[in-house]
């Protein structure tokens, strides 16, 4: 056991000496150069910088609501208390309208009339709809289809602001023009 003994003490102290040498004894010499400080950045040329990109224009889909918005400016109208009639702005929203369905002649739409919340609710069924007609037969007199278009009255069901004063009220007198899909 003894003879056994000696041998074995010499292999396991020839082992950890091995095993605790340094690498740059196992590695090839270029591995164990040292390695470089990194170096700070060049100074940026301002003559060689590169502009921002360019919008390119509406990112919403052709015939979409989103497309009637962004190239009409509006999908709704405003109107004066307890009336029907279109202002300058109103005809100005509708006649970029008739444009927008004139270059998108497979898209139907649907104008709904709203009025505020003063009257009875027959009485404002009956002002939303002269007023969606008056968007509608806008709409027509600039050559847009009337099979494209269609007109439903909401009254004062679904108010745009909620509350009771002219600011809420004049936000309410509206007609709003809904992309409803093509034919």
């Amino acid at each position: 056991m003894k003879r056994l003994t000696a041998p074995m003490l010499l292999l396991v102290a020839a082992l950890a000496t091995t095993a605790c040498t340094r690498n740059r004894d196992v590695l090839p010499p270029q591995a164990w150069q040292p390695v470089p400080e990194p170096q700070a950045p060049a100074p940026i040329d301002e003559a060689q910088t590169v502009a921002p990109a360019e919008p390119v224009g509406s990112t919403a889909l052709p015939g979409s609501q989103a497309d009637l918005i962004a190239s009409a400016g509006s999908d709704t109208i405003y109107f004066g208390f307890d009336s029907y009639g279109l202002d300058e702005a109103a005809r100005l929203i509708l006649g970029s309208q008739s444009e927008w369905m004139v270059r998108n002649p497979d898209v139907r739409v649907t104008i709904e009339g709203h009025a505020d919340e003063r009257g009875t609710r027959e009485y404002n069924l009956a002002l939303g709809e002269r007023r969606a007609n008056a968007a509608k037969n806008f709409l027509a007199a600039q050559g847009v289809d009337t099979a494209r278009l269609s007109i439903i009255s909401y009254g004062k069901e679904r108010p745009a602001v909620d509350g009771s004063g002219e600011e809420a009220w004049a936000r309410n007198r509206r007609a709003v023009t809904v992309v409803v899909g093509s034919r």
